[in-house]
C-alpha cells in the first residue's frame, strides 16, 4: 500500500437469530434510519432486507434475515431457507440471541450448526440486556462460549445508540 493512502474495506454482514430477538431493530440502529419494519408480531421480516453503512474507510452491507422458527407452511420454509442461505454469502455473521434465555434453545442450536458448517467470523450479540440481571447475563455468556468460539460477545440493548459504534468497530477487526 502506498504511503499516505487509507486502506478501504467493504464486506457483507448477516444478522441471524430466532424470531423477535431484535434483528430489525439492530439493523435500523446500525444504519441510522428505519429500513426494516419493527413489530411485536412474529415473522415481520419475510425476506432479506439490505442496509448499507458508509464510513470513512469502509462500507458494510448488512442483511437482516427472517427469524428462524419451526416452519409450518411453504412460506415459512422459504423464510427459514432465506436466512440460512445468507450465512455463506457473508464475511461476518451477527448471531442475535435474547438476554432472557437461560440455555441454548433448539432453534439457536440449529443456527449454531449452520454457522459451524460455514466457518464464518461470528459475533454473538446478546440483545435486551436491560431485562436481566448481570449474573444472568454472565451465565448466558458462559453457556454460549462453551458451545462455540465467537470472535466477540457483545451484550446490548438494540434501542440504545451507545452500542452502535462498538458493534461497527468489532465488525471491522
Amino acid at each position: 500500500m502506498e504511503k499516505g493512502k487509507i486502506e478501504f474495506k467493504s464486506g457483507f454482514v448477516t444478522l441471524i437469530g430466532r424470531t423477535n430477538v431484535g434483528k430489525s431493530t439492530l439493523l435500523n440502529l446500525l444504519v441510522g434510519e428505519k429500513v426494516a419494519a419493527i413489530a411485536n408480531k412474529v415473522q415481520t421480516t419475510r425476506t432479506a432486507i439490505k442496509g448499507i453503512v458508509n464510513r470513512k474507510n469502509s462500507q458494510i452491507i448488512f442483511t437482516d434475515t427472517p427469524g428462524i422458527h419451526k416452519p409450518k407452511t411453504k412460506l415459512n420454509e422459504t423464510m427459514v431457507e432465506t436466512s440460512f442461505s445468507s450465512i455463506p454469502d457473508s464475511d461476518v455473521v451477527l448471531f442475535l440471541i435474547e438476554a432472557t434465555s437461560t440455555d441454548i434453545g433448539r432453534g439457536d442450536h440449529i443456527i449454531l450448526e449452520k454457522i459451524k458448517e460455514t466457518k464464518r467470523k461470528t459475533i454473538l450479540i446478546i440483545n435486551k440486556i436491560d431485562l436481566v440481571k448481570r449474573e444472568t447475563l454472565l451465565k448466558l455468556i458462559e453457556i454460549y462460549r462453551k458451545e462455540y468460539e465467537f470472535e466477540a460477545v457483545i451484550p446490548i440493548s438494540a434501542t440504545n445508540e451507545k452500542y452502535k459504534e462498538v458493534i461497527l468497530e468489532e465488525i471491522m477487526i
